[in-house]
């Protein structure tokens, strides 16, 4: 990427996040920004969830006002899928709107998931990780708003469609403006490395229409391909050749990736009717692959029987994939391509890390801290450069080592973490030392009746969805890197006597009941860590008798959003305070 380029690309940045940070707080005026903001969210406790914070957000004047914010949950029973939420959160928004949903415009997030790659996010939603920059500190909600922040102005009433868990950053020139305006679906679309391609939707676009080398273009497309192979791609016809111009990648190949689309509100009522068609959903179905593949004048059924990117398959899938693509099939699928954009995905603990760390394209494009709203007693905290410490409250004598982030935490006097850590939402005591490349995360919980904290704490590398089929099998499992059979040996326990949350023919560190439930949040961080001492130093660590073990999963089930939002409100009015006294 050429240094203009980069340039750009930041000028452009700044711009929307100082046009943002004019909107928060205030009411906004109409058409200066959405009508309607919605967030969808997996299950009922997480719509409390969502819902408690945003409250929050508006009260603190976090967020522009005058709008209206909706947190829709997915029905109970089967999963549905991001696709399946928007026809929900669609269904909904015309229940509540009726005849004026169709003068609104409306940008919908989905936020549903319990996070496994990023179990930091699990119990309050990845849609409010912090990021560490603005004032008031920004969470992922205020950047996905400020990034969009010039888009309702210049979009015909519709619905913007986006996840929370992505940063899209583009620039364009003077005289050019991202529209919303053409009936059908109109997407983002971004040149990426083939290898990218892989993974994510691939536009075919309609190469004879195509003319210009400037940094933003509209054109038809084609065909819209999901998580294609290299030779489908350029069977398709979606490789192409890179030019002169500006773009924000130097691969000699490349292709258009997929990140957020437009639906006007015609096409929104074909989608509210597949919906009625379809009845009560009992599968997943995804909002880029079912429904943009089913666009373009190229568009074909063979990917209806395709489910090999289906983690389940549930009976009747192909059916409603075939039913979504006859009542949308025809529909125009626009692109808005973003020569000079770049796309980053923030959903795992690596990811998190690395980005808010080392990266250090993204800090410059987004002006990110290595501090970010946190209080320092006495003196700033000394900090291996590269760390990031967020929201929280630390003592002068503490240490971060490079590559740690961490948020929402008190740490006493003499603690250190060390390099590649994530520690979330913990209250450290004094003189405690934390090993680097570890991740812990404290969560208040209900259980037996009685309010408790518990401290879960992985490997980095450590894989929670990985799952094995019988709890007598536990080579499969590694947690710190070590076999899981390992681990409760030095715990002094059998394999026998692990007991797993939920399914019980599908064990996971997900559902492992490794867990203490302790009466505070110092005594819960102090006891996982000396079980994590234990297991890396070949020692070995006696629990309490009577202590109750539960899993990650169970402490969602079990959370106490009071308690947990009650502790970070706490720390907000400290580093508020002392930032006033300094």
């Amino acid at each position: 990427m050429s240094q203009e380029s980069v340039k750009r690309l930041q000028i452009s940045t700044r711009n929307k996040l100082r046009k943002f940070n004019c909107l928060r707080g205030r009411e906004v005026q109409p058409g200066e920004f959405w009508d309607v903001v919605v967030v969808t969210a997996v299950d009922e406790s997480q719509r409390e969830a969502y819902e408690l914070q945003i409250s929050h957000k508006v009260q603190r004047k976090e967020l522009p006002l005058g709008i209206h914010y909706k947190v829709f949950s997915d029905p109970p029973g089967s999963k549905i899928g991001n696709g399946g939420s928007t026809l929900y959160a669609l269904q909904q928004l015309n229940d509540i709107y009726g005849k004026a949903l169709g003068r609104l415009r409306v940008i919908l997030i989905h936020a549903g998931g319990f996070s496994q790659r990023l179990p930091s996010a699990s119990a309050l939603g990845k849609i409010f990780s912090a990021m560490p920059l603005g004032d008031p500190l920004y969470q992922m909600l205020e950047l996905k708003l400020a990034i969009y922040v010039d888009f309702p102005c210049e979009m015909k009433p519709g619905l913007l469609v986006t996840c929370a868990d992505d940063i899209e950053l583009y620039s364009i020139a003077e005289d050019e403006i991202v529209r919303f305006n053409k009936p059908g679906f109109t997407a983002l679309a971004h040149p990426s490395p083939l290898s990218i391609g892989t993974t994510h939707g691939v536009f075919v676009l309609d190469s004879h229409k195509k003319s210009t080398n400037s940094e933003m273009e509209t054109i038809s497309c084609l065909r819209f391909l999901h998580k294609p192979s290299i030779d489908k791609m350029r069977n398709c016809g979606a490789v192409l050749k890179r030019q002169s111009g500006c773009f924000s990648l130097s691969d000699p190949e490349f292709v258009y990736t997929d990140s957020t689309y437009y639906v006007d509100f015609n096409t929104a009522k074909s989608l509210l009717n597949v919906l009625k068609e379809l009845g009560t959903l009992d599968c997943e179905i995804d909002a880029y692959g079912d429904f943009l593949q089913a666009l373009g004048p190229k568009a074909t059924m063979d990917y209806t029987n395709n489910t090999a990117n289906v983690t389940t398959k549930e009976r009747g899938l192909v059916e409603v994939r075939q039913k979504i693509f006859h009542l949308l099939h025809e529909t125009p699928l626009n692109v808005i391509l973003l020569n000079n954009s770049k796309f980053y995905h923030i959903g795992t603990t690596s990811e998190y890390l690395f980005h808010l760390t080392e990266d250090v394209a993204l800090r410059s494009e987004l002006g990110l801290m290595s501090s970010a709203f946190s209080g320092h007693m006495n003196k700033p905290s000394e900090r291996a450069f590269g760390s990031c410490v967020m929201y929280s409250v630390l003592d002068s004598s503490c240490s971060v080592g490079s590559g740690s982030v961490v948020e929402y935490c008190r740490l006493g006097a003499g603690v250190t973490i060390g390099e590649g850590s994530l520690i979330s939402s913990c209250w450290v005591r004094l003189g405690l030392s934390v090993p680097g490349r570890v991740f812990m995360h404290s969560l208040c919980v209900n259980h037996l009746g009685q309010t408790g904290f518990v401290t879960v704490v992985f490997g980095i590398s450590d894989n929670l969805k990985h799952s094995v089929k019988a709890s007598a099998n536990l080579e499969g499992l590694k947690l710190f890197g070590l076999c899981l059979a390992e681990c409760l040996s030095h715990w002094e326990t059998e394999n026998e006597v692990l007991r797993f949350s939920g399914d019980p023919s599908s064990c996971s560190l997900w559902n492992a009941c490794l867990f203490p439930v302790c009466t505070d949040q110092q005594s819960s961080f102090l006891m996982s860590l000396e079980m994590l001492q234990a297991a890396m130093q070949g020692s070995t660590f006696t629990l309490p008798k009577e202590t109750k073990l539960i899993s990650m999963q169970e402490s969602l089930q079990f959370k106490n959003l009071e308690e947990m939002l009650a502790f970070r409100m706490g720390l907000y009015n400290d580093i508020t305070q002392r930032n006033l006294n300094s």
